[in-house]
């Protein structure tokens, strides 16, 4: 395969994902809530207080997901394709941002770490999901990229290279907050530590006037977020940052529920984050086990001790510091070990160049892209026949409702309402805890209902005698309020 049909390759991975950005509803619970959150936020124009309902504020994340998100809707509409663009664009740029470090083994293994990146399945997900990690990665990657290139790169770009590692700090801390922070610093701090370049690395890089910008950067939506939502600091330091990764289990979570894993699991998460590659890439390796070719010399580097083991070492400290750092965290999510996954790409595919077979290289790499497309577009095609046709049920219920409803009545969700409700519904759908409290709400206000299935046979027979059923969404069937000579069942007219 020829260098020019590779890249032709990577080129429609990126296009395949940004076709496929409107081809499905958001997903519940994360898609659904973050494009809620974000639509809130556009239709009240207020860009300081993410808000979880209208009366909620939301202080689980900063706000830099939210805000690109509500620009895109400003822009292209209140829709899929404009919830998922801004994501599609960052994951993007965490490319360009690969490229612009130029690894040891020069463009030719910066575009096998790009092919590498993209067609890992978490990596090619989360570039087009409505969720906080893409944000936190253009932010890591530009961090590490900063503080290498800021020491390492050719002398006309150290100079506005290293501001990079402040800026990418600064990014960090409006999208997810200190953890981006520690999944930078642990990493530089340790190679600093190894490499014995502590010294060099204090003279070289701008850390006073570096950590002003990043502070200048972060500092006055935090400021401004705990005096517009007194209680955000204290919940959002605290219990997403303490509580939720040592205390299994926690019980603080304000909007959800923590996820409790084994400890450990996090490494199991990085190795199907990575799939196809996790089992490519030793068939790979064993296919090139006898090949190695030469590497040309890289440029010179600033610091004597940049040696090739340095540059590994610091693309190794990187891409497994988030796996080590959430080993003995209970509470953890696959995306969690995304800011390691442009180190790994950049380690694997500068191994690459060194086999002696590019061909062989090339046509693992295209055949990795193309199992992640298929099985990309193969998701999206199926989901009306799997069971993740339930993910469609919201927006299926919701544009049947608006079919029904000439008169403007208002739809009410029992027990439980999707977070995709609210956001096909533009806020519009009402939630009622208990069968009790919507018999009393219909007695005033004719509505129409949507019960989950499995809960009918509970509820209350005079409850479901005033409802007649139309049609079934996935796990909700949808009623409509019978009327008794034009009068509301149970209002006193109808007795």
């Amino acid at each position: 395969m020829t260098y020019r049909n590779f890249l032709w390759f990577i080129f429609a991975a990126a296009c395949v994902r940004l076709v496929l950005l409107g081809f499905s509803p958001l997903m519940d619970t994360t898609e659904a809530r973050y494009g809620e959150i974000s639509r809130i936020m556009f239709e009240l124009n207020d860009w300081v207080t993410p808000w979880f309902t209208y009366d909620v504020p939301f202080w689980g994340k900063p706000p830099l997901a939210f805000w690109i998100t509500a620009i895109s809707f400003n822009i292209f509409g209140v829709n899929e394709f404009a919830a998922r663009f801004p994501h599609w664009l960052a994951g993007m740029v965490v490319l360009w941002i690969l490229w612009g470090m130029r690894p040891r083994s020069g463009s030719t293994g910066a575009t096998y770490a790009i092919a590498l990146l993209l067609g890992s399945v978490m990596f090619f997900v989360a570039s087009g999901m409505v969720m906080m990690d893409m944000a936190l990665v253009i932010g890591t990657t530009l961090a590490m990229r900063g503080f290498w290139n800021g020491l390492h790169g050719d002398e006309a770009r150290r100079g506005s290279e290293r501001w990079l590692l402040f800026i990418g700090l600064g990014i960090s801390l409006l999208a997810k907050g200190p953890v981006g922070v520690v999944l930078t610093g642990l990493p530089c701090g340790i190679w600093a530590l190894v490499s014995g370049n502590l010294r060099v690395i204090w003279r070289d890089l701008p850390w006073i006037r570096g950590l002003l910008m990043t502070a200048a950067i972060a500092l006055p939506w935090y400021v401004i977020a705990e005096l517009r939502s007194p209680g955000f600091i204290n919940y959002f330091i605290v219990g997403e940052h303490f509580h939720r990764f040592v205390t299994p289990g926690w019980k603080g979570d304000l909007y959800g529920t923590a996820h409790v894993f084994p400890y450990g699991t996090i490494w199991l998460f990085m190795m199907a984050d990575v799939l196809p590659w996790t089992i490519l890439f030793p068939i790979l390796a064993w296919q090139t086990r006898a090949s190695r070719a030469e590497v040309a010399t890289p440029h010179t580097q600033s610091i004597e001790t940049a040696s090739p083991a340095s540059w590994r070492n610091y693309l190794l400290l990187w891409a497994f510091m988030p796996a080590v750092f959430f080993t003995m965290a209970g509470n953890i999510i696959w995306p969690y070990v995304m800011p390691g996954l442009p180190a790994l790409a950049l380690l694997v595919g500068g191994w690459l160049t060194t086999r002696a077979n590019q061909n062989l290289v090339r046509i693992n790499l295209s055949l990795g892209l193309s199992i992640t497309m298929v099985l990309a577009v193969g998701f999206n095609a199926s989901m009306p026949f799997t069971g993740r046709s339930n993910d469609l049920a919201a927006k299926t219920l919701i544009e049947d409702y608006r079919t029904r409803q000439p008169e403007g009545l208002p739809l009410i969700y029992l027990g439980h309402r999707p977070f995709s409700a609210s956001f096909y519904s533009q806020g519009k759908a009402l939630l009622e805890k208990t069968p009790e409290s919507l018999a009393k709400k219909l007695e005033t206000t004719p509505a129409f209902v949507a019960i989950r299935t499995s809960n009918l046979a509970y509820m209350p027979p005079s409850l479901l005698a005033g409802l007649e059923p139309l049609s079934k969404h996935g796990y909700f069937t949808l009623f409509r309020q019978k009327s008794v000579s034009g009068a509301v069942p149970g209002s006193p007219a109808s007795k």
